[in-house]
């Protein structure tokens, strides 16, 4: 039980640095709240609206491991070192496509409540 006390209040320390030093982390999360109030005004269908909530919520989740790689990176390095660039180009691009996957599926509920 001490374990997940511990981690809980780690992964609570994770989004308090995350929120309060990362720019990226702040839009993504300001997304998600944005996303909490329209949702239901796309859908009223559960199933659905998780799509739509989840994917911004991932988002941001993608957005952490992103941003603990770079602190992860810089910390091994400050030089200049293809693998280290590699790995954070690795993050951003996981990141590039889950706001890929976000998008497209934001965009088609707006389509079908639009063509509704």
């Amino acid at each position: 039980m001490q374990r997940i006390i511990a981690a809980f209040f780690n992964s609570i320390e994770g989004i308090r640095f995350g929120l309060t030093r990362e720019p990226a982390l702040r839009q993504e999360l300001i997304l998600l709240m944005l996303g909490l109030i329209v949702g239901p005004f796309l859908t009223l269908d559960p199933w659905r609206l998780a799509a739509l909530w989840g994917v911004l919520l991932i988002l941001l989740a993608v957005e952490f491991l992103n941003t603990g790689i770079e602190k992860l990176a810089d910390k091994v390095t400050r030089a200049d070192d293809d693998l280290v660039r590699i790995a954070k180009d690795c993050g951003s691009a996981a990141v590039f496509m889950m706001l890929a996957l976000s998008g497209g599926v934001w965009a088609l509920a707006l389509w079908e409540r639009l063509s509704a």
